[in-house]
């Protein structure tokens, strides 16, 4: 009985875990970055124990394949307590199909890896993804795209620990005003997720450069 105590506390803390998923979310559509160029990324999260900011850069050195770097600090509440956690992952991701006259959809496929962490609280994820968009007008101002990943992810919490396997879907819009300015919206949930089943809203300012 004496064992069973600390166990039911650990599971009631990895509950409590905020939402967290390239692993943080898609943040751009599905087209890859052309070879030396760059992008910038800043987004705003919101979810129902957390708010975060973070920034992206996104680099590509080769032909149809680019790499991604997230780092951002977040305002968490874990086990009734509010805490400042660091945020930091990264992505990798091919251009397996482009929208053209022939394919309705851009397509890549990679995959991601984060870490995010605070006293006495740790998630660990990494897992393949997919990712789809389309322009929604002749002029290209206006993008959909929609993207997915199968995350295995690492909890601890306090002196509990957990492995968790999720199913984050993300949904977004990117509106281009001009070519050196995106804006950025997007819904995130992760599904059959045991410890972070919130849904999160990112609101993100993009920079090609």
């Amino acid at each position: 009985m004496k064992r069973f105590f600390p166990i039911v506390a650990a599971a009631a803390l990895a509950a409590a875990c905020p939402a967290f998923a390239q692993v943080h979310g898609a943040f751009s559509e599905a087209r890859v970055v052309p070879v030396n160029g760059r992008l910038g990324g800043a987004y705003l999260q919101f979810d129902q124990h957390s708010a975060s900011l973070m920034g992206q850069l996104r680099l590509s050195f080769y032909p149809s394949l680019d790499f991604g770097f997230f780092g951002g600090l977040s305002r968490i509440d874990v086990a009734n307590n509010t805490r400042t956690s660091v945020r930091l992952g990264g992505d990798f991701r091919g251009q397996i199909a482009t929208q053209g006259e022939t394919f309705p959809l851009n397509i890549s496929l990679g995959g991601g890896l984060g870490l995010e962490s605070a006293d006495n609280f740790t998630i660990l994820s990494v897992g393949p993804q997919v990712s789809l968009s389309r322009a929604l007008d002749f002029s290209g101002k206006w993008l959909g795209y929609a993207g997915a990943s199968l995350l295995l992810s690492r909890v601890d919490v306090g002196t509990g620990n957990d492995t968790d396997t999720s199913f984050p879907v993300r949904f977004g819009m990117e509106f281009r005003p001009n070519p050196d300015l995106r804006l950025l919206a997007e819904a995130q949930l992760a599904v059959s997720d045991e410890i972070r089943d919130d849904l999160a809203i990112t609101a993100g300012v993009l920079f090609p450069f």
